[in-house]
């Protein structure tokens, strides 16, 4: 799957980008036909410990999800939001299945 990650306000590094890369890639697992995913990193201006947000929006035919998980680190947010897509892609294919 094509994975484009942007970090806004600051340069992610390389470990960051495979990680999420290594992450978003388990999703082919359960759902094949994932077009692409875009990744946006972002860091807020506050104090809070969680200022970190992680965005994904994933493609498929005909549709997109969007998460945004804010965390305390970017490899958390990464988990949690690629639990939540986990969750939408397997809703999705059942009801898929349920049509045929």
């Amino acid at each position: 799957m094509k994975v484009i990650t942007q970090s806004v306000n600051f340069n992610a590094d390389k470990k960051l980008i495979d990680f999420i890369q290594k992450r978003m890639d388990k999703l082919d697992m359960f759902y094949d036909k994932v077009i692409q995913s875009d990744v946006f990193l972002k860091v807020e201006n506050t104090s809070d410990k969680e200022n970190k947000i992680f965005e994904a929006k994933l493609s498929v035919p005909g549709d997109s999800f969007v998460v945004k998980k804010q965390c305390k680190s970017f490899e958390e947010g990464a988990d949690m939001a690629v639990s939540s897509l986990e969750r939408q892609l397997k809703k999705r294919k059942e009801k898929l299945r349920a049509h045929l």
